[in-house]
């Protein structure tokens, strides 16, 4: 079951994308996920239906509240490292509609300090 609305499956649609790139290179996973990114994803997935913030939901980096577990946080972060940059090369539009919505809202943070 993917999240209900427009922007958080945008959101779920850029994780799996990120965590199929990680998987294939870093796992060497040629089709599907292997279980332990198969694992994450459905994990990101529960995140995504249960945030509290909805349709404004920030970048995980710059919410206020950390909502993963911290074992589940840092593989998340390996593979966001990893696909992010690479994103622009093969999911462009992804790639940028996330870049932006990161520096819309450190933009915004930086405003209300």
């Amino acid at each position: 079951m993917t999240p209900s609305n427009n922007l958080l499956k945008q959101e779920y649609e850029t994780i799996k994308t990120m965590i199929r790139m990680y998987c294939k290179k870093i796992h060497d996973c040629e089709e599907g996920l292997c279980q332990e990114c198969s694992d994450l994803l459905n994990y990101a997935e529960e995140r995504l239906n249960n945030c509290k913030f909805g349709e404004n939901k920030p970048t995980c980096d710059t919410c206020s509240i950390h909502c993963y577990k911290p074992d589940m946080r840092e593989k998340i972060r390996e593979a966001m490292r990893y696909a992010g940059p690479r994103m622009i090369y093969t999911h462009p539009i992804m790639g940028f509609r996330h870049l932006f919505k990161k520096m819309k809202m450190k933009k915004k943070e930086n405003l209300e300090e």
